[in-house]
């Protein structure tokens, strides 16, 4: 028999706080899944370290001394140009949320976040998933309804969401509340790669590209 090992994920911690990056460190080196090759503590030696590393996850804080996180993005993004950069932060401004996802950040999470939570969060991203704190994502719903900003429902939304199955309604609703394909199946008790399918359908459905956009049709129309 063959064994099959897993590769784990390399990650490059980037805080300023040293505590907390050891801190980090230890916990996500409880998960054979997940390897953190090395850290930084502001945007500069993040810069020079993954260049050197060439991680597959790069956690940024936001508030780091001199450039700030969501400002290095574009830098980082140059020198590892294959890394996913997710922001690990505690600002639940939905501004930063913005700026982090229009400079290509794949994720935005909260220092709130569970060690599971957060480790299940970088397998998703390195699937090429989006990861958002769910308290983050019922802000942005929040900050889209308040200024309309891009997002109008049409008619044939309407009658698209009017003609969802009972199942995709119930994925809708999980969306709009933030959850992620993992709670969804579990609250659900069906499999993920069911409710990768079924988020799938109601994107396509609406003609929507992101879950946000998805939540935001849902909750203006007062469908929750």
């Amino acid at each position: 028999m063959t064994e099959t090992t897993t590769i784990a994920i390399r990650v490059l911690v980037v805080d300023d706080h040293t505590l907390f990056r050891r801190g980090l460190t230890a916990l996500l080196a409880r998960d054979a899944r997940v390897q953190v090759v090395g850290d930084a503590a502001d945007a500069g030696q993040a810069q020079r370290r993954a260049q050197e590393l060439q991680p597959d996850i790069i956690l940024l804080d936001n508030h780091l001394p001199g450039v700030r996180g969501v400002d290095a993005l574009a830098s980082l993004k140059e020198v590892a140009p294959q890394a996913h950069i997710v922001m690990l932060t505690v600002s639940e401004d939905e501004t930063d949320l913005a700026r982090a996802l229009r400079g290509g950040a794949a994720g935005y999470l909260l220092k709130t976040v569970e060690g599971d939570a957060l480790i299940e969060s970088l397998l998703r991203a390195m699937k090429g998933e989006s990861v958002i704190a769910p308290e983050m994502t019922r802000k942005m719903v929040a900050s889209y309804l308040d200024t309309k900003a891009e997002v109008q429902v049409q008619a044939p939304q309407v009658a698209i969401l009017n003609a969802l199955s009972a199942r995709e309604r119930e994925i809708l609703r999980s969306i709009t509340q933030g959850d992620s394909n993992k709670e969804i199946a579990r609250e659900l008790g069906i499999a993920e790669t069911t409710v990768k399918v079924h988020v799938q359908n109601v994107l396509r459905k609406l003609h929507v590209s992101t879950r946000v956009h998805a939540a935001v049709i849902a909750t203006e129309m007062g469908l929750f």
